[in-house]
């Protein structure tokens, strides 16, 4: 078992930054491939940015050159650092974790076992 707390959410206008974190704990041994996904009112919950236990990082399009998703094994912990913000952006952000899972599948959402209970984040224009 693995348990995820985010925390960083809040508001933010449009450009501006935030960072969110996530932090597990229980049977994380660094070898787990984590990600970050997000949930607009009214839309299906779309992955952000992944991230392997060896630092390979996938992006979606809507975010690439913006967010940057890293972690520190050490403290068991992923980050998310989202610049650039806009208000399509606002949303609840989950983090996720998984086991042994593969690249390709970074960002599918029905790949993840362990969900955070998420995080809002408002950006407004």
């Amino acid at each position: 078992q693995v348990q995820l707390v985010e925390s960083g959410g809040g508001s933010a206008q449009a450009g501006g930054s935030l960072r969110l974190s996530c932090a597990a704990s229980g049977n994380t041994n660094g070898r787990n491939r984590m990600a970050w996904f997000r949930q607009a009112p009214g839309k299906e919950r779309e992955g952000v940015a992944g991230i392997t236990s060896d630092g390979r990082t996938a992006y979606a399009d809507a975010v690439k050159g913006r967010f940057t998703i890293y972690r520190d094994n050490g403290k068991n912990s992923v980050y998310l650092q989202m610049n650039s913000l806009r208000s399509d952006d606002t949303a609840v952000y989950f983090c996720a974790a998984e086991l042994n899972l593969a690249y390709w599948l970074l960002l599918r959402e029905d790949a993840y076992t362990y969900w955070g209970q998420g995080t809002q984040v408002t950006v407004s224009s």
